[in-house]
């Protein structure tokens, strides 16, 4: 018997993508029907044509998402694979909610539209549809990076599976764990959040598990702990790589068991609740150093989901930034607006405290100058205010001789070397060139300062012996102890 091959529905009405990604999907051998409405796709749908659905999101006719839940009704077995530019996390969320195989935001890598689409062939889906409360006001971005979490975050919303979110201060890892407990199942219950760095290391499992009543000096009342308060919901571990190690054994035995006992209390209690973890530190490494549980670690570590610093996704930083000027305004602050100007002075910094200091930087703004624009020049006035203040003043190491901080002198000079080029692009391998040009006369003048005693130079470079001796020889720096 002669095995048909998979037909593959591609509906968009941009002509050039449904040339394109048909093209790729004929090349595997399947056969393509093209639709460009939702009209069109309906009738297909209904006719009981197509193994594997790409569609748009915005047709001319109307959303394709909208239209999901009833073409689901009709083929229930259909996976659709969900196409779209607007690329924001609500899009990602309501395919799945809506019953999507799989989304994919525009621009979109072709190969990973094959790997999809092969996957969807061998594994009919089996999500359903649910009520989705639109919230845009929790993650914003539309780079690839947040595109990938976003996907992730989809696909596991659903689901009870512990994550754990990694990333940098500032980087919005409560956000994550909130839109996930938002839009599951757990959404109607609490969303509990424990800092772990801001509790006492004596008192981190009555705060966790809760305790009776006399269960040590100062306990007069029963109290029911973060566990209890997060029955039925979500309860956020953040700063987890704070937890001590007494604790991580009391954790990692509530993961493997399931239920948990207050302190000085007999019963076994039921612990019904998503623990979502979150670390600005590197776990692995802890692991190593013997400072986290390798065992507790696999158990958090189930879906990781590492959020990216926000230098890291510069194209970001506008949308961003007009998201938090309409926050405060309703703080009651000023309205304002950004020049072009403003958007790129933004996208020019480093931002060490990510998103939130880039909402601290704005409501400062709005708060401080008058005038309903804020200008680039405002944007690098107020930057270079706070960074020298952070910094200890205009006597700090971030400070030159000219008044100005050390990012800026180092801007100026990479300004100036890539006009040197007539393309503007110099030679590959910028990067170690740039590092080697600054560590070399930092660690030549600490050595100086410190009489070439290397002890001294590697804890005030805030470096480990052996690493500044391997620098040393990498950068061949002659150390010789100054004579009296």
């Amino acid at each position: 018997m002669t095995r048909t091959k998979p037909t593959i529905i591609v509906a968009d009405d941009d002509l050039a993508i449904r040339v394109v990604v048909g093209e790729a999907l004929r090349q595997e051998g399947w056969m393509v029907i093209e639709a460009d409405d939702l009209p069109e796709l309906h009738r297909l749908v209904e006719r009981g044509q197509g193994d594997v659905v790409i569609s748009d999101v915005m047709m001319p006719s109307g959303s394709g998402l909208d239209a999901l839940p009833g073409l689901l009704e009709k083929r229930p077995d259909l996976p659709f694979v969900i196409m779209s530019a607007q690329n924001t996390l609500s899009t990602a969320m309501a395919a799945t909610n809506n019953g999507a195989f799989d989304y994919l935001p525009k621009p979109f890598d072709i190969d990973e539209l094959i790997s999809i689409v092969k996957k969807a062939l061998k594994e009919k889906s089996t999500l359903v549809g649910g009520d989705y409360e639109r919230d845009e006001n929790i993650l914003i971005g539309r780079s690839p990076a947040m595109q990938e979490i976003y996907r992730t975050m989809a696909r596991v919303v659903k689901t009870d599976l512990t994550v754990m979110v990694t990333g940098e201060s500032g980087t919005g890892k409560e956000l994550v764990a909130r839109a996930l407990h938002a839009h599951g199942p757990r959404a109607n219950n609490p969303f509990v959040p424990v800092n772990m760095a801001a509790i006492p290391r004596e008192l981190i499992e009555s705060e966790l598990f809760g305790h009776e009543r006399g269960a040590f000096t100062g306990a007069e009342t029963r109290t029911l702990g973060r566990f209890g308060q997060a029955k039925g919901g979500t309860l956020f571990l953040d700063e987890i790589g704070d937890m001590p190690l007494e604790a991580q054994t009391r954790l990692l035995r509530v993961l493997q068991e399931g239920e948990y006992r207050t302190v000085g209390g007999q019963k076994s209690i039921k612990a019904d609740v998503r623990i979502i973890a979150a670390t600005n530190r590197s776990l692995q490494a802890m692991v190593r150093s013997g400072d986290f549980r390798e065992d507790l670690f696999f158990r958090l570590n189930v879906v990781p989901i590492s959020l990216p610093a926000l230098r890291e996704r510069p194209g970001d930083i506008p949308d961003l930034a007009e998201h938090f000027l309409r926050k405060a305004v309703d703080k009651g602050l000023p309205q304002k607006r950004l020049t072009d100007g403003a958007k790129k002075a933004l996208q020019s910094f480093d931002w060490p405290g990510n998103v939130r200091e880039l909402e601290n930087l704005l409501q400062r703004i709005c708060a401080l100058y008058p005038g309903k624009e804020i200008s680039g020049s405002v944007i690098k006035a107020e930057f270079d205010r706070s960074t020298s203040e952070m910094a200890g003043g205009p006597m700090s190491i971030m400070a030159d001789v000219s008044g100005g901080n050390l990012g800026q002198t180092i801007r100026l000079h990479l300004d100036q070397y890539f006009d040197y080029h007539e393309d503007g692009l110099p030679p590959a391998g910028l990067y170690q060139r740039i590092l080697r040009e600054v560590e070399r006369p930092l660690i030549q003048k600490v050595l100086q300062v410190t009489n070439g005693n290397q002890v001294k130079a590697a804890e005030l470079l805030g470096l480990n012996r052996n690493t500044l001796r391997k620098k040393i020889r990498e950068l061949d720096i002659s150390v010789h102890a100054r004579t009296p």
